[in-house]
Parts: structure tokens; sequence; C-alpha cells
């Protein structure tokens, strides 16, 4: 998004009580991607590159579409247009409506191209062929991410825009019936008050305006009832324009139907089977994951709606955090649902190995597309500091991730040392008394010593205990034991510190400890991570001399308590909304709300601790199992494609408005994720469905 494109949304939406305004939206429209590029397509059927962190091409800034007959065009209008995915596929159908045809045009980005495909069927009382059309596009591109200094080389069924590194492509499988230059908003224009509707009519005493921007208005005929436009991101190093224009001529001849495009979007995304329980949820969740990831394996948290960090710090970088966490929910639910993942469990696996510093731990974000270091605030490792500002937890979820992995005999090079390093990494931050040093929390909002952090290490040593057998030890003497059975100590440690954190006049687990050595007891979602924790510790009571290590009852009951008490006093439900806030006093992206926003996110995690509760309970022949149970399945219910925080679109947006708008990223990964393997976890369980009570007589 261009600086001229947030102050056009600026003075379109600034006092807007739900909209931020200077931002990109996406909470309506869907993706498409999932092999390259990332394109959103909007109702109106604009186009909008959003992948420049996964392949390092900006592309598309902005885009319109119409459809015009004697030169008069008619844009297609959101409020006549319905979208849909074919299939379980990546391919977007959208039906536009105008008074003179019926436009169906199929949207697919194929690797680094992207091809709209539309047919023509023009209304009856027409008196029209469907051949008289042209499909019109105003596009706007911004390669190497500049919207100056661009110019443009056109040919005779394409235009070639360009910077210096990146050149994009514009083309048409039948040609070509007009092509004009337009150039970005002046400096005039920028500064009024009013906006600015984009494009303009050609001016004709501006010669600069039809080569040196990357802003082009083309008409291309309708032939056979149809029209086909391709756009390609190229690096001038690695593609010359005379192989980008033979693969779009390609992409024409081969993907010429919606047929031939379903087919080609099948391929890029895993196959569900007829019988997959909740299928619905699973396709989307695996949809969406996959629409978020790059190339190595690394994702985005979601689509950068918010680019010049005006409401945020940004969104499209990867966490290790959220990174490793969807990575475990992948790997569990894999294993539950036979989705066949290996390919993306080892990639993730590959990556963290390749992207772990030195120390052992993980930094901030990074850039998916090669795991170089991206902008962050939390990388006091890397600086000269104290770990204050630092996030612990990613290393603890790394961890917990890698010897899933290891335990999987997902074959990855340098898997082992990786984890001792990390092994290492974990315990320079954990205290004497056995929790987290003072970090950031997982929210990035403030610091302490958190329930959440010292979660994470708990389920990050567990783990680790369970199926790091056979890992070496190193040379430098950092562990006083062989590394498993040090991380086996360590999880006790953990696992009896967090008696310090419970607040028995709340019946819950507190958020954290001050940096002044008090006690902040507001219930926050992310201290449901427990529940997982305590069920990694428990399993290791399976495991030879564990003597003590598994879940005692005392503590069984604080869990219970803590989960019930989190998820009660979490809920929020409006006449549009139903679902968990983040933490007790969050004031985020509020707006002119007086209370907390539904969040997503802690909506999903409260299913899957309720779950993990579950299971940990059926494990220990408690009957408060089905009591947990019943309620995943309610909050689960929330999340799920008919529930109240899924969109239409099957995404999972970050926050909801209590008045039922969405906000924020979307779709997000994390509680896509996790929404994933909470139908695993209450599908192996046998408790994705209540039993059936038995018929009076």
């Amino acid at each position: 998004m261009q600086l001229r494109d947030a102050l056009d949304d600026y003075k379109r939406n600034a006092g807007h009580n739900r909209r931020f305004p200077g931002e990109r939206r996406t909470v309506t429209g869907r993706f498409t991607g999932g092999d390259g590029r990332l394109v959103h397509v909007a109702p109106d059927g604009g186009l909008r590159d959003f992948g420049y962190p996964l392949t390092g091409m900006s592309g598309l800034t902005r885009s319109r579409f119409g459809l015009a007959v004697d030169g008069d065009v008619t844009w297609f209008d959101p409020s006549r247009a319905r979208q849909r995915y074919v299939d379980d596929t990546p391919l977007v159908e959208t039906v536009h409506g105008t008074d003179r045809a019926t436009v169906r045009r199929y949207d697919l980005a194929v690797g680094d191209a992207h091809l709209t495909h539309a047919t023509v069927e023009p209304d009856p009382d027409a008196d029209r062929d469907a051949d008289d059309f042209a499909l019109v596009a105003y596009a706007a591109f911004a390669p190497d991410g500049r919207d100056d200094h661009v110019g443009q080389l056109r040919y005779d069924d394409a235009v070639e825009v360009y910077h210096a590194d990146e050149h994009d492509f514009l083309a048409s499988a039948t040609g070509f019936d007009d092509l004009r230059g337009q150039l970005p908003p002046t400096f005039p224009e920028v500064l009024d008050d009013a906006p600015i509707d984009l494009p303009r009519d050609r001016d004709a005493a501006r010669y600069d305006e039809e080569r040196l921007s990357g802003e082009v208005v083309v008409e291309a005929p309708v032939e056979d009832a149809t029209a086909t436009l391709g756009t390609l991101l190229t690096d001038r190093s690695e593609t010359n324009r005379e192989t980008a224009r033979s693969r779009l001529s390609t992409l024409f001849a081969e993907l010429d139907s919606p047929e031939a495009l379903a087919a080609a979007a099948a391929d890029t995304t895993p196959t569900v089977s007829a019988s997959m329980p909740e299928r619905e949820s699973v396709v989307a969740d695996l949809r969406v994951l996959s629409l978020l990831s790059a190339e190595s394996g690394l994702r985005i948290a979601g689509p950068d709606f918010d680019p010049h960090y005006q409401h945020s710090g940004g969104y499209g970088y990867t966490w290790f955090r959220d990174d490793a966490e969807i990575s475990t929910f992948l790997l569990e639910s894999d294993d539950r649902l036979g989705l066949g993942l290996d390919d993306w469990h080892a990639r993730s696996a590959r990556m963290y190995v390749e992207a772990q510093r030195p120390d052992g731990s993980w930094p901030h974000r990074v850039w998916p597309r090669n795991g170089a270091l991206a902008p962050g605030w939390a990388n006091a490792r890397i600086e000269d500091g104290p770990d204050v500002d630092y996030q612990a937890d990613q290393t603890g979820s790394v961890i917990a991730f890698l010897a899933r992995a290891r335990g999987r005999d997902v074959d990855v090079d340098g898997l082992d040392p990786a984890l001792v390093d990390a092994l290492a990494s974990l315990d320079s931050t954990l205290a004497d008394d056995g929790r987290p040093v003072v970090c950031q929390n997982a929210w990035e909002d403030s610091v302490g010593r958190f329930t959440h952090t010292a979660a994470t290490f708990l389920e990050a040593y567990s783990t680790l205990a369970r199926h790091g057998a056979g890992l070496a030890g190193d040379a430098d003497g950092r562990f006083d034991d062989v590394p498993a059975d040090h991380a086996r100590r360590r999880a006790r440690e953990v696992y009896d510190a967090l008696d310090d954190l419970w607040v028995p006049d709340r019946g819950c687990y507190a958020l954290r400890e001050t940096v002044h050595g008090d006690v902040d007891d507001r219930l926050d979602s992310a201290t449901l991570a427990l529940a997982s924790a305590h069920h990694a510790y428990d399993a290791l009571g399976d495991a030879p001399q564990a003597g003590s290590g598994a879940v005692d009852d005392g503590r069984l009951d604080r869990l219970v308590s803590h989960v019930e008490r989190v998820v009660d006093g979490l809920a929020r439900e409006t006449d549009d909304v139903s679902g968990l806030f983040r933490y007790e006093g969050d004031g985020w992206r509020r707006v002119d709300q007086p209370v907390e926003k539904v969040w997503t996110v802690s909506t999903a995690w409260g299913a899957h601790a309720c779950a993990e509760t579950a299971a940990l309970l059926a494990d220990h022949e408690d009957p408060r199992a089905e009591r947990f149970a019943e309620r995943a399945r309610d909050l689960l219910g929330v999340v799920s494609p008919d529930g109240p925080l899924c969109e239409p679109t099957g995404y999972l947006p970050e926050q909801f408005f209590d008045d039922g708008t969405p906000d924020s990223a979307t779709p997000l990964g994390w509680p896509h994720a996790i929404r994933l393997a909470t139908v695993g976890t209450l599908d192996a369980r046998g408790m994705l469905t209540a039993e059936p009570v038995p018929a009076d007589d």
C-alpha cells in the first residue's frame, strides 16, 4: 500500500467508528494463492497483492474492473456481486451483475502469476452479443515497492511496468483494444480534502502520463464470450521479458476454462477426504494456512492490512511463537486426522533450524521468504541489553514443535544440535525460582514474569523430555545430565513454581508478576496455554523413571478451576457476537467501544484448552471430562463456519466489535490452526459430538 492510497483511505474513513483510516482492509473478499503470490479479490473484483513478505515482489497496489461496450464503461459494483471458493481450492469465483450483462469471473494465483478469466452473458434485453463487450481493467503496480520513478514498455498484448529489479507484466489473451497510462494522484489531489476516484480520463496535455507511471487502463476484447487477463511479477535477474511473456501465453493456453483453472488450483492445497469430521472447517483452515505460507514453509501472521504501522505494528512477518504453535497444531492434527502434511512439517522444522541464532534462541520477527531479520521491537538478544525486550515464549514454542517433530521422525539436518542449543537458551531465561525471567508477553504489550511464558516453558521442557531420548550432550558442559533427563528436571521445577502464581481468591493463575514483584491477577486468555502444557507434562508419567512427574490431583483441581474461571470471566455475548476477549482491561483498537473486543484467537484458545483439559481429565478417569468436552464443543461452534466469529468466506478475523463488525488481520493464521487442532483433539477422544441421550420407553 502506497502512501497516496493510505491518505486517500484516510480521507474516506477519518472519524469512522469502526474503521481505522489509512488501512487496506481484507475483512471482505477472498484471497487466492498458496503457491507464491497472495492476491486479494475484493467483492467489486479489484485485485491487490499482499504477497511481498512471501515473495519479495510488490505487484498490484490497487485495481478496478468493469465492462465496456461502445466506449461506455460500467465499473463493477460490490453490491451486485456474489463470491465463493470453487470446491476446496483457492480458486475464487465472483459473479458481477450489470444492467447490460452478467460477468462470471475466476481468479487464481499460479506461482508468481495471476489469471482473471471472465465469461460474459448479455442481458436478454440488451440486444448485444457477448463479443460486443470488452473487459476493462485499471491496474496500479509498484515494482520494487515504488510508485514513482516507474516506467512502462508496451507490446501488442502486454505492458511491462518496471523500476529496477522487479518487472511486472499485464497481458491479455485476446490482446488490447485500448491501453493508456495513468499518473498517480498529484500533490494538489493528495492535499485536497476530497478523495479521488480513479482512473481519470486521459490527459492529453501530460506527455509523461502514458509511460512514466505504474498505472494503466486496458480494454481486453471479449472473444467467444470470454476474456482473460494475466499478471506476472518477475525479477529481471531471473526472468527476461521474452520468457515472462511466453509464460503468460502458456498459462492462457493451458488454463483457458474454469475447469482447467480448478484443476490447477486443486494442486495447491491438501486433499481432504469426504469423511473428514467438520470437513468444511478443516478445508478452510488448510486453505488459509496454505495461503499465508511462503515457499520456505514460514508463514505471515496475516495479510498486512496496516503497512504504515498507523494502528498496529504490522502483520506481514513470521513470529516464531505463532508460527511454531501453528506448526505444532498442524502436526497434532495430522496425526489425529490423517491430513498428509509431511512436507509442511519438514519445511517448518528446516527453517527453524536455519533461523536459530548462535545463542540457541530465535529472533522476534523474520521475513518468511528467507528467514532474514525483519523489523521488530523485541530483539534484546541481538542488541546489547537485558532480556526484558525479548519474548522467551518464542523459543519455548519452537522447542515444543521441534521435539514433537523429532518424535515423529521428521528428518531435518541439524535438528538435534538445534534442540540442544535451544534447551540451553531456555535455561538461560529461567530464574532460580523455576519461573521465566522478566520479558515481553505473548500479546507484546507489557513486560513481567508471565504465566503464559511459564506455560510454554513447561510444555517445551516436557515435550523435549519425552522425545529427546538419544540427544547427545554438549562439550561445553551446559547440562548436568543428558538433555532429556535435564529437560525432565526443568519441567518439574517449572511445574512446582507455578504455585507462586496461583491466586486463591479468584481460583485462577495470575496474568503475571510485575517488574515490581506485585501479582497482576487479571484474567488472561493466554494463560489457557496451561492446559496443553499440563497435558504434555502429564505424559511424562508414562515414561520410565517418571516418579511423581504426572499431574497430581491437587494441581488437576487448580487447572480445572483456572480454565473455567478464565473461560467464564472473559466471555462476552451480545446480540451480534459471542466469544472471549483477550484479557481484562484490554484497550487495543476499541475506538468508541467502552469494553474489550472479542478475539478469535482467545475464543479458539478457550475451545482448545477445554478440549485439552477434557482429554487430561479422561486420562485420569475423572468424570469432569465430559463437562469440559461440552464446553469445548460450544466454543468451537462459535468459531466454526456457521458461528458468529467466522465470516462467510470461512475466514477468522483477529477481532470483532460488539456490534459484530470484524476488524484487524483477516484471515489470521493462528486461530485457524487452533480450530483445526481442537477438531482433531475432540475427534481423537470421541468427544466431537455429545453422547446421544437414550429415548424414553
